[in-house]
C-alpha cells in the first residue's frame, strides 16, 4: 500500500479508520478546516452537500457509524498530496452502498474530499 513519506496518511491508517466500529479513527484523518463535497442521487454535481469543518464532519461520521452497517476499504492510492479510495458498506438488511473519494492532503490530513456514492434501490 502506498504511503506519503513523513505523512500520517496512508492506506493502512485509512483502512483502520473506515473499518472501525466508531468514527474516531476516521475523524482523526481530517484537518480542522476540512470540507467534504458529497454527490449522490439526491445531491447533484451542480448542488452537492458541502460539509465544512471538523466538527460538522464529526456529526456526519457519528451518524453514519451509529447505523447497523459494516464498512470496508476496497482500494486506496496515495500520490503526493492526493489520494483516491473506494469504500463499500453493507447494512444489516443487505443493502449496499459504494463510494468513491478523491482527497487533497495537507500535512498528512484530509483538507478536501469529493465523495460520490451510490445506493442499492
Amino acid at each position: 500500500m502506498d504511503t506519503v513519506p513523513g505523512s500520517a496518511f496512508d492506506a493502512d491508517t485509512l483502512r483502520r479508520g473506515i473499518e472501525a466500529d466508531t468514527s474516531a479513527g476516521l475523524l482523526s484523518l481530517y484537518a480542522d478546516d476540512a470540507e467534504i463535497h458529497l454527490v449522490d442521487r439526491d445531491r447533484t454535481p451542480s448542488h452537492p452537500t458541502v460539509i465544512r469543518g471538523r466538527d460538522r464532519i464529526a456529526e456526519m461520521l457519528d451518524d453514519v457509524y451509529s447505523r447497523d452497517m459494516a464498512h470496508h476499504l476496497e482500494e486506496c492510492v496515495v500520490e503526493g498530496d492526493r489520494a483516491a479510495f473506494s469504500e463499500s458498506c453493507r447494512y444489516a438488511d443487505g443493502m449496499r452502498v459504494l463510494s468513491e473519494s478523491m482527497v487533497s492532503l495537507r500535512d498528512g490530513k484530509i483538507v478536501e474530499q469529493t465523495m460520490i456514492q451510490a445506493w442499492d434501490a
